[in-house]
């Protein structure tokens, strides 16, 4: 059994399957992961087939885990099944809006991290792609999304095919703050980045991209206020579409 301690993250997979049973188990045991109202406002898209992970493939940037993986899950917020319910019951549902997005997001969002923790216990690997709001609009007409239902969190699911060594992570006192919030100055942003700023494979990304500081590399390079701005426009525009934005 795995600790999340020990959480890698896995782009490279065995030709074994993910048995569907396997998976409808863990996925029922993550539905016991904390919900609003108790109405699980998620739903999960299961890919297996190679025409399925290929349409998928291109808003994913084509990494090689979304074809390399047996199962590719896309979790959505979801409050399309919950609004039929309602009009199904005689009620009137007013979910159609940011707030109910935001509640299903963070719904979805629960019920993602409570599955890849049971996965990775079970001895799967996972790669969770960060991908999925860059290009949600592709990912709804793949997936035959109808109004309501938005995609937050996709999972590459398989069998491990290699132990990467475990990724940095800031320390405790980066991001807890007591009582209320303490926001850094210099001296902490030096004591709270320098060991990432360190690390031999940091030091090397940024001679490798001809950048100064770690920093630029994600704010020149990997996450860029031009492509941000695009991307939030494009966010934006598939809630509207999807009824969860009106003008």
């Amino acid at each position: 059994m795995k600790s999340v301690a020990n959480h890698r993250t896995i782009r490279k997979y065995s030709h074994r399957d993910v048995e569907p049973e396997l998976l409808n188990r863990l996925l029922a045991e993550a539905s016991r992961t904390q919900t609003m109202g108790n109405l699980q406002l998620y739903s999960v898209v299961v890919t297996r087939s190679r025409e399925g992970k290929e349409a998928l493939a291109p808003s994913h940037f084509n990494q090689p885990m979304v074809m390399g993986a047996p199962v590719v899950l896309t979790v959505c917020a979801d409050f399309r099944r919950t609004t039929t319910w309602a009009q199904c019951r005689q009620a009137t549902p007013g979910y159609d809006n940011f707030l109910s997005f935001m509640n299903a997001a963070t719904d979805a969002l629960l019920f993602t991290q409570t599955f890849s923790v049971l996965a990775e216990e079970a001895g799967l690997g996972l790669c969770y792609l960060g991908t999925t709001l860059y290009q949600p609009q592709a990912i709804i007409e793949a997936l035959s999304l109808p109004s309501l239902v938005f995609p937050v969190a996709t999972l590459t699911v398989g069998w491990p095919a290699e132990e990467p060594a475990l990724s940095d992570r800031l320390p405790l006192e980066a991001f807890v703050h007591e009582e209320t919030y303490h926001d850094p100055v210099q001296a902490d942003i030096d004591c709270f980045y320098g060991a990432k700023e360190a690390l031999e494979e940091n030091r090397e990304f940024v001679r490798i991209n001809h950048k100064e500081t770690l920093a630029q590399v994600f704010t020149d390079l990997r996450y860029t206020k031009k492509d941000n701005e695009a991307m939030s426009q494009t966010l934006l525009e598939a809630l509207r579409r999807q009824g969860f934005l009106h003008e």
